[in-house]
């Protein structure tokens, strides 16, 4: 279980791109299926971890984009004039 969470908290403390790029390897790594049944369970484990820790970053990035600040120095939706 410590494990397990040490693993976690290495994933977050990489970059978005850093995590895509080792979500992209194993992912052809799968998909040659040459990886063993309990490596390929492995490899599948952690890149739903990358997938899911791009996701929030992906979000998160999202939102800061669509906030603006307003004239008060508050942050703000960001909306755009429906034609």
């Amino acid at each position: 279980m410590k494990e397990e969470k040490k693993e976690k908290s290495k994933v977050a403390e990489k970059t978005f791109e850093s995590n895509l790029k080792d979500l992209e390897d194993l992912v052809k790594e799968l998909e040659a299926g040459n990886v063993p049944l309990e490596d390929a369970i492995i490899k599948y484990t952690e890149a739903m971890e990358l997938a899911k820790d791009c996701s929030e970053k992906l979000n998160n990035a999202t939102e800061k984009v669509n906030k603006i600040l307003s004239s008060d120095g508050e942050l703000k939706e960001f909306t755009t004039p429906e034609n």
